[in-house]
């Protein structure tokens, strides 16, 4: 593979290899005044993986292909520093949709190539490509459209056939659990950790904003950190880029129009999910919120318990049935503990008054006496 092309797919063994064989060392790629361009992109794609899209254009000429080689790493150790779970999600999915939009475009040799570095047994014929079932378990398991499932699907002599199409979307879910699985990073050098540390603390900082508003979504008089554990845990999942299962999908998606969200704010939280398709994913919200005429209420703890979406129950679990019943009383017990400060606030202001007015009181008589 010509440089020109590993820069587009910098997570490859041979992209690897190449760099390796460039005798670049660590303290350099950190200080170098000749790799102040890498630094500067890798913070860059790292920053962009923030809002769901690390963009890449055509690279050309040595200087631009060893910069984007060189920001990968460098954008690896970024996200190493980093260190949150669902931030290190975010950062794969975007860098395995970055390399999907370049994947699609691949002749099949390269597809079938490609897929050797990821241990993929596939071969092509036509417009067809096919591949090992358990290969095809093993990158589909992750993508949730029915059309995906191998009962939906011819196996013959062992292997499926797809499209070209659909065999550079399993790529991409290759890619994803590559970079996903390399990390956490065993042991951070001092060195980087030193270097990353402010860049890391800013994206922290962005990425902690994100979780609260869970995206652009403006809630009004939605309280997200009353939800129950369940709800705050699938909304912690989408924001990770992670697919929920149907039901825990249905489950907070009625949740949360039901707490008073709108579809579009709801649509705009599952915008940075792998396989997001607005048109379809707008069609099952309005269902939901009841464009056919029922509208529909969230599964009950039992329901939820029966299809392994109950997670992170604590002691007010216990005593409720609902996670709408959950959050009502939440909202109940916020409400009390607010009016009780006020109260304890207006209280106070009173005593504060009185014992001024007695401070005066004391001074006009001491003044009279004398």
């Amino acid at each position: 593979m010509q440089a020109e092309k590993l820069a587009y797919y910098p997570f490859t063994s041979e992209a690897s290899a190449y760099v390796g064989n460039l005798g670049i060392s660590l303290e350099s790629l950190l200080n170098s005044r000749a790799y102040r361009a890498a630094r500067a992109r890798g913070i860059e794609r790292v920053k962009e993986a923030l809002e769901g899209e690390i963009k890449k254009s055509p690279v050309s000429g040595e200087a631009q292909v060893l910069s984007e080689l060189l920001s990968y790493p460098f954008a690896r150790m970024l996200v190493a520093c980093v260190d949150d779970q669902l931030f290190t999600r975010r950062y794969s999915l975007a860098e395995a949709k970055a390399a999907y939009t370049f994947l699609r475009n691949e002749n099949p040799d390269f597809l079938l190539e490609f897929g050797d570095d990821f241990g993929i047994s596939a071969d092509s014929q036509d417009s067809y490509f096919s591949m090992h079932f358990t290969d095809y378990i093993r990158f589909s398991n992750s993508l949730k459209d029915p059309s995906w499932k191998l009962t939906n699907r011819q196996l013959r002599a062992g292997k499926i056939k797809i499209t070209k199409e659909e065999f550079s979307r399993l790529l991409e879910e290759a890619v994803r659990e590559r970079i996903e699985q390399s990390f956490p990073v065993p042991e951070i050098p001092p060195e980087v950790s030193s270097f990353c540390s402010p860049y890391a603390a800013e994206i922290k900082d962005k990425f902690e904003v994100q979780k609260k508003k869970f995206g652009s979504t403006d809630f009004g008089a939605v309280k997200p950190e009353l939800f129950p554990p369940c709800i705050a845990y699938a909304l912690a999942n989408v924001q990770g880029g992670v697919n929920l299962a149907h039901s825990m999908r249905f489950a907070m998606t009625s949740f949360l129009l039901n707490v008073g969200m709108s579809v579009d704010e709801i649509l705009n939280l599952f915008n940075i999910s792998p396989d997001f398709n607005a048109e379809k994913t707008l069609y099952q919200i309005e269902h939901i919120a009841g464009a056919t005429g029922n509208t529909y209420k969230p599964p009950a703890c039992d329901t939820m318990r029966t299809y392994g979406n109950c997670v992170g129950k604590d002691r007010l679990c216990e005593k409720i049935s609902h996670p709408l019943g959950y959050y009502e009383k939440k909202v109940f017990i916020k409400n009390k503990e607010g009016e009780e400060a006020q109260g304890k606030e207006q209280g106070k202001e009173k005593d504060d008054g009185k014992e001024k007015e007695n401070g005066k009181e004391s001074e006009v008589k001491k003044k009279k006496e004398k």
